[in-house]
């Protein structure tokens, strides 16, 4: 292979011995392309065969052993320490390496020894750090998560790592992003160092593709974490590198292991003495996996012979890498518009530029500018045999930043049932997650152009891609009604919440987002409370503060002596603050006839909260929308017959030209969720309907009513004063058009005596129900207002991922 190399270029010769090697060896990879996980190798059979001979030829014992086979698996570690030290160019003398399950098993060890210090740690972590570094934020005195800019500062003197920082100081950082394969500076480690800090490196996803040199210990991080699975594909180990000048702080670690003591002590006196020979005879707990240790002498021996070096490794991949990233970045739809929104840097095929690494992450749009789930494009790609990965990727900072998620918007979406897995990863029109193309040594030119090209065949758009319709595309000549309000009610049968003049509101096909997801439950009988009973209710007046993530709930009317006018809960679905199943002894939860599962808050302070108010004895529980996997309702508004009697749309109904829907279900079967709602996704009202109801009600000296007692959530108006809307057409609508999106009506609303409530002062009066009787009174039962449903569009657009209403925007009645 040697003189090979001399007569092939670099790329070709590795695109050579691994074809080779995969049609000697692993055959099925003629098939699967693996692009997972960077830099992870499929060993030869010749080190399996290696492996195997020596298993076969010698007995391991366990190493805590004087006996023969225990002395020679202690002989065959050490061997194997000695090569992983030399393999990173790394001094005995200067460097001592333990042996861990994984990197985030050496993660965990450092932190023991940190958290064993009485007076605790300051501890920073980058923006980019993996899961398993952001947990340790949880076991530090105070913590704080730095961008690339924050880290300079800090360095520099300008800024604590945190605000309130001890005098014990941890900085962990990636030395590449396992999220978009981007590198950050080696030399923060000693620079940490000059300022009295301690440095934490995970090189796991570097040291996959990249030689990562300790051989200048006053430059290299304190501590270093990794995994040989990312180097070798085999075996399953991980290891922490000490620099050992800085080992001294793991020795305040409070555990101790089997094999990490000279003496315990444990009858009528606790005492022990550590093992200080060396700092991994301290710190390996327990029993090695020694046969892996064994294993991976063998990985590093035949990784050499194949590649001969780590800088070959990395000039390949960098190679191949610029090319993934050409040719992803060219792939362009009939209309122009890219296919890929990358979120990697640009390769080069140069080891000398160190800032990326062989991976590149990105997303995908459609011809309209749309995103592709990934959940799908992963499902594809693995039938077509690509091994890729997508979701979070165990990076939550690196995740948010790349995909300008803020926090609240991620708690938005936690409490609408994202979770990692999910099957549903857009939410409001934003992808929350990417697909991740790792290359590794294995890795071909063919392996590159055979994802480019799938990629291209399906997912590129060669017909027209059409422009989007226009709002009154498909409109009659009805255009002179607008919205004139917006309301969401969060806790139902409460205040609502109006939503401000040009804002726009995210609709869901439950309603509009953030109506009616909470209720109070009354303790005795499960039933949901309203203003029928608990008129005070009205004054319950819930806000939303999307800054920092609060529903603000204040109570308007008058309070006893030393209870509170307002209290806050977290928008997000916070498990912890509910009651556990089976803690929670009340009866079944029922909502408009309805028994549901809602989750009751367990605070003491917000229950009382609203006992007080209501004099009644009641929780706060939560409806919420998405994967709560709890019951789901579903709508039972329907045309009325005395909608059907009528002409224009009920005459199309009978003569069978439009059919009338189920209860339950749209145009097409499905059924239609809903929250706490009584019977639909939205309420609409017409403020003509609510003015002929008044000039009705001032004839007989009756108090008029308010459109807010009608407790919808879209009110209609005119946009012209002189054509104004004939009081209840809406009887006859068939759907209308509000700005972009489409609604189907399902039917007049039937009302109840809680339209006799006054939302502002909670008195109750005769009207307008008797009004009403008179006047909207169809077979002994009263209605007024209507029913909708959204109607998604059959065109996948970036308005059609996030649809959206705004008081202002114009109403068609479509034809």
């Amino acid at each position: 292979m040697t003189s090979q190399a001399v007569k092939l270029d670099e790329e070709d010769f590795y695109n050579s011995l691994v074809e080779t090697f995969r049609d000697a060896e692993y055959p099925m990879l003629k098939d699967a392309i693996y692009l997972d996980h960077a830099g992870t190798t499929l060993q030869s059979k010749s080190l399996m065969e290696q492996f195997m001979a020596d298993m076969m030829s010698n007995l391991y014992g366990n190493p805590h052993s004087g006996s023969p086979s225990s002395q020679l698996s202690t002989n065959r570690i050490e061997d194997t320490r000695s090569k992983v030290l030399q393999f990173f160019n790394a001094d005995p003398e200067d460097f001592d390496i333990v042996f861990v399950a994984n990197a985030t098993a050496g993660i965990k060890l450092v932190l023991e020894g940190f958290q064993g210090r009485d007076e605790g740690f300051s501890y920073g972590y980058h923006v980019s750090a993996h899961t398993s570094l952001v947990g340790a934020r949880e076991l530090a005195s105070s913590s704080r998560c730095l961008n690339n800019i924050d880290v300079e500062h800090w360095l520099s003197g300008t800024e604590p790592l945190v605000d309130d920082c001890q005098d014990l100081k941890l900085f962990a950082y990636p030395a590449q992003s396992n999220l978009n394969g981007s590198r950050l500076p080696l030399s923060w480690a000693s620079r940490a160092r000059s300022v009295n800090a301690y440095s934490l490196l995970d090189a796991s996803a570097f040291v996959s593709t990249a030689q990562l040199d300790l051989g200048d210990a006053k430059t290299a991080p304190d501590f270093t974490t990794l995994s040989f699975y990312k180097i070798f594909g085999f075996p399953d180990l991980g290891a922490l590198i000490i620099r050992k000048d800085s080992g001294a702080v793991l020795q305040e670690r409070k555990y101790f292991g089997g094999g990490t003591v000279e003496l315990v002590l444990c009858v009528k006196e606790s005492w022990h003495s550590p093992k200080t020979q060396s700092l991994h005879s301290s710190l390996e707990d327990g029993t090695l996996p020694f046969h892996s240790i064994l294993s991976l002498n063998a990985a590093i021996e035949v990784h050499g012979k194949l590649y001969t070096s780590m800088d070959k490794v990395a000039r390949h991949t960098a190679f191949l890498s610029e090319r993934l990233y050409r040719g992803l970045a060219s792939l362009r739809h009939s209309n122009s518009v890219p296919v890929c929104v990358i979120l990697s840097n640009p390769s080069q095929p140069s080891p000398s530029v160190n800032e990326q690494g062989p991976v590149v992450a990105f997303n995908l749009r459609n011809g309209y500018g749309a995103w592709i789930s990934n959940v799908e494009f992963e499902r594809l790609a693995a039938v077509q045999k690509f091994h890729i990965r997508t979701g979070g990727l165990c990076n939550p900072g690196g995740l948010a930043t790349s995909l300008n998620l803020e926090a609240w918007e991620m708690k938005r979406n936690f409490s609408a049932g994202l979770r990692c897995g999910s099957e549903t990863d857009i939410y409001a029109g934003k992808i929350t997650g990417m697909i991740r193309a790792s290359l590794g040594a294995m890795s071909t030119k063919a392996d590159v152009d055979s994802f480019i090209a799938f990629i291209r065949e399906f997912y590129v758009e060669t017909s027209p891609v059409h422009p989007t319709p226009s709002p009154q595309s498909h409109s009659d000549v009805q255009s002179t009604i607008k919205v004139e309000s917006l309301t969401i009610y969060p806790i139902k049968s409460c205040g609502g919440f109006e939503i401000p003049i040009g804002v726009q509101w995210e609709i869901r096909p439950e309603g509009l987002v953030w109506d009616r997801e909470w209720c109070l439950i009354h303790q005795g009988t499960g039933q949901a409370l309203s203003q029928k009973r608990y008129p005070r209710m009205a004054l319950i007046r819930p806000t939303l503060d999307f800054q920092d993530g609060l529903l603000h709930i204040r109570y308007q009317g008058p309070l006893s002596p030393g209870v509170s006018d307002e209290i806050t809960t977290p928008l997000s679905f916070n498990p912890s603050l509910f009651r556990k199943p089976g803690e929670d002894r009340t009866l079944s939860s029922q909502v408009c006839e309805d028994i549901i599962v809602a989750h009751t808050y367990s605070a003491k302070n917000i229950n009382k909260f609203f006992s007080k108010i209501l004099d009644v004895p009641c929780v706060l529980a939560r409806f919420p929308a998405g994967g709560s996997g709890l019951n789901t309702r579903h709508a039972k508004a329907h045309m009325q017959n005395h909608q059907i009697s009528r002409g224009g749309l009920n005459a199309a109904v009978l003569s069978g030209e439009l059919p009338l829907t189920p209860p339950d279900s749209d145009n097409e079967g499905r059924k239609r969720p809903i929250l706490l709602s009584n019977e639909s996704p939205f309420l609409a009202i017409s403020r003509s309907s609510l003015e002929a109801l008044n000039q009705e009600i001032a004839r007989t000296g009756g108090k008029q009513a308010a459109a807010s007692v009608f407790r919808a959530n879209i009110v209609l108006g005119s946009s012209n004063s002189n054509n104004a809307l004939k009081p209840y057409s809406e009887d006859d609508w068939a759907s209308i058009r509000i700005g972009a999106q489409r609604f189907q009506m399902l039917g007049s609303c039937r009302r109840c005596h809680m339209i006799c409530v006054d939302q502002d002062t909670t008195e109750k009066d005769r009207e307008p129900f008797v009004t009403l009787a008179k006047t909207r009174r169809f077979e002994s039962k009263i209605f007024f207002g209507s029913h909708m449903c959204h109607i998604p569009s059959q065109v996948t657009t970036m308005e059609a991922q996030c649809p959206t209403i705004r008081v202002g925007d114009i109403v068609s009645v479509e034809s």
